[in-house]
């Protein structure tokens, strides 16, 4: 099991645990977090399942793709630290990733 810490939009944070090999974004929805939409259900074409990851973690994390780049181009609350949680599968490496779910757009 991996464990998650997620902050919501309000500030509210809970530290989950996920199966490994969940995507991020799947983790997230399993545990209740109603405010992460991932519309698209985790095909990487709505940008709906956009979060701020701790750049402490930032190392673990697979390469941003081109396909996530540009649809995180189109947020208008896109960081520096910003990933779509449906194009971050959980490992073990991953263990203690700390997440805050970013603004709707």
């Amino acid at each position: 099991m991996v464990q998650i810490v997620v902050v919501d939009r309000a500030g509210g944070e809970r530290s989950i645990e996920a199966e490994a090999g969940l995507s991020l974004m799947e983790a997230i929805r399993d545990n209740g977090f109603d405010e992460l939409l991932a519309l698209c259900g985790g095909c990487c074409s709505c940008a709906t399942c956009h979060v701020y990851v701790d750049s402490t973690a930032g190392m673990a994390l697979p390469p941003i793709s081109g396909d996530e780049d540009d649809l995180l181009d189109s947020s208008s609350s896109r960081s520096s630290n910003s990933r779509l949680s449906c194009q971050i599968p959980l490992g073990p490496e991953l263990n203690g990733l700390r997440i805050v779910i970013a603004p709707e757009d």
